[in-house]
């Protein structure tokens, strides 16, 4: 009978994390090359509904995300969020504006089950508009339970005093 508990008890831990409590598109998650370009195009598109599933699918459980921002008096500062928080912030805008965030380029660091990618971005309003923001994503990436997952994004948007590093400007993918 402790067997049985102790099976159990496994079996929901397992499938309780399986994925941020969402279906997944396994070919978003089965390589590192999957997961960058599903993070770009879950978000990408003109005005309307994301798909959030997705979107969480994409995530572990614990995930954070952040970004430098400028604060009202021109000071940077960190703002961290949760992938939840980020769709709550999001979800009004994508619903009534385009936006397009597509990949410049790409360096990936792999090591075993982890990875760190750097990838550079530009941001338009219109699929085929003007570019009005760029800059550079840092994806951490851990592989469990079969897939990949994104522990942690934090990203930086380019300034005249900050700009993108020139490696990050060629396709290296």
């Amino acid at each position: 009978m402790r067997l049985f508990y102790g099976l159990l008890i496994i079996l929901f831990f397992t499938f309780s994390s399986i994925s941020y409590g969402q279906q997944v598109n396994r070919d978003d998650v089965k390589s590192i090359d999957g997961i960058i370009n599903a993070l770009y195009d879950v978000i990408s598109g003109p005005a309307g509904q994301r798909n959030w599933e997705r979107f969480s699918s994409l995530y572990k459980e614990e995930a954070t995300m952040g970004a430098i921002s400028k604060a009202e008096d021109g000071t940077l500062r960190y703002i961290s969020m949760t992938p939840d928080e980020y769709r709550d912030r999001n979800d009004e805008y994508f619903k009534k504006n385009g936006f397009w965030e597509e990949e410049i380029a790409r360096e990936v660091f792999q090591f075993g089950e982890i990875a760190t990618v750097q990838t550079s971005f530009k941001i338009k309003s219109a699929e085929d508009g003007k570019v009005s923001r760029r800059g550079v994503n840092t994806v951490q990436l851990v592989y469990d339970q079969d897939r990949w997952w994104i522990t942690n994004i934090t990203w930086n948007s380019e300034r005249d005093d900050n700009k993108i590093p020139e490696q990050l400007l060629k396709d290296t993918m």
